[in-house]
């Protein structure tokens, strides 16, 4: 018991360490908590104090329930945080994770839209400006679906003489962490119009903080209402609605950037995220483009 104790005190103050200084979300200390519990209680009680061996077997024991290789891997990543957490302060001497191997995981290739069938989606919208503002903002400047649906006008640049101060807005994104997100003409033209039509509605729905407010308990526009929206939008533009999803254009927004020419560091800086290796998902693409394109093109593929 007294080792269980310890665990659960170690883990309590790693889990108050990645909210502190990590600003790590609820969801992702949730996680956190629930893999070192879990191993925990394979252990025994005794996580805190175990050794490689001891690591390694629940591994293999969670490949044997048959959970998915990428589950196995984030229960790695946790052990490896936590171990690295003890060892830094002074709680453990060693890192019995370091020669841990986690299982491959294959990342699947996004299906992309493609720059017709966004074209598509943005003329099926033409006559809707809260549906192009919205529709803007996840090709244009590849926000994730929470950061639309929460972006505040405080966020917003200010705007002088109808002109904006600048083409930025400020994005909070995973983690509580903020950037500067640029935008395109097409993007801060679909925004001036909606907040004109916005202003004008004299309904007052939702809460005036929110750029697309709702009337609803959180007062902006939810997750679930705009995927009904895109839905709709999809068979109005003659495309298939399972491939027409706000994340899909978050998608189609770094692909066609790189197709483009854009760096994969800078299309990381504007994705927002962490890990590079989550952006070089999208090189794949690429990689399958230029395989048909040496197939269809080079004089010895004939």
């Amino acid at each position: 018991m007294a080792c269980l104790m310890s665990d659960s005190a170690r883990i309590e103050a790693f889990l108050e360490m990645m909210s502190a200084e990590r600003g790590a979300s609820n969801n992702t200390l949730d996680a956190y908590g629930r893999d070192l519990l879990d191993a925990s209680g394979y252990l025994g009680g005794g996580l805190t104090n175990a050794g490689p061996s001891d690591l390694s077997q629940w591994m293999r024991s969670l490949a044997k329930d048959g959970l998915a290789p990428s589950t196995q891997a984030r229960k790695l990543s946790s052990l490896k945080r936590f171990f690295r957490f003890l060892f830094e302060e002074g709680d453990r001497k060693d890192d019995p994770t370091s020669r841990l191997d986690g299982p491959k995981v294959q990342r699947d290739v996004p299906d992309v839209l493609s720059r017709e069938e966004v074209n598509l989606l943005l003329k099926a919208c033409a006559d809707d400006t809260r549906l192009t503002c919205l529709l803007e903002l996840l090709y244009g400047a590849g926000l994730r679906v929470s950061e639309l649906v929460s972006l505040r006008l405080g966020s917003l640049p200010r705007k002088r003489l109808g002109l904006w101060d600048t083409r930025e807005i400020i994005i909070r994104g995973k983690g509580g962490k903020e950037r500067l997100c640029p935008l395109g003409a097409p993007a801060l033209l679909a925004l001036t119009n909606w907040l004109g039509a916005r202003d004008s509605d004299k309904n007052g729905t939702g809460s005036a903080d929110f750029v697309f407010p709702s009337r609803g308990k959180a007062g902006h526009l939810t997750r679930r209402r705009l995927g009904q929206m895109l839905e709709t939008l999809s068979n109005k533009a003659g495309l298939d609605p399972s491939r027409v999803y706000p994340h899909a254009l978050r998608h189609a927004y770094a692909t066609h950037l790189l197709q483009g020419g854009a760096d994969l560091r800078s299309v990381q800086t504007l994705l927002g995220h962490a890990d590079i290796a989550t952006t070089q998902i999208y090189t794949h693409v690429l990689t399958d483009e230029l395989a048909e394109l040496l197939e269809t093109s080079h004089p010895l593929a004939q």
